[in-house]
């Protein structure tokens, strides 16, 4: 009996594993507690982090600036 050739093999073994990978992701996002997600229109979105963030950072440099200013 002759062995198939790599590339046969190779043919069913890449898409089968394609497959499982696939169906593993989605059952480990399925996985998630449905209960412990925040809806969309109440968390801020991430330009709005951003934004607060670089206020904050500009605040803080403000207050150094006038400190150094001061001395």
């Amino acid at each position: 009996m002759a062995l198939p050739s790599v590339w046969s093999v190779m043919r069913v073994v890449i898409p089968f594993i394609s497959v499982v990978g696939l169906l593993s992701v989605r059952l480990a996002g399925a996985s998630q507690d449905s209960g412990s997600v925040i809806p969309a229109e109440s968390r801020p979105c991430v330009d709005c982090h951003a934004f607060e963030f670089m206020q904050r950072a500009l605040q803080d440099l403000k207050k150094t600036a006038y400190n150094l200013d001061t001395r």
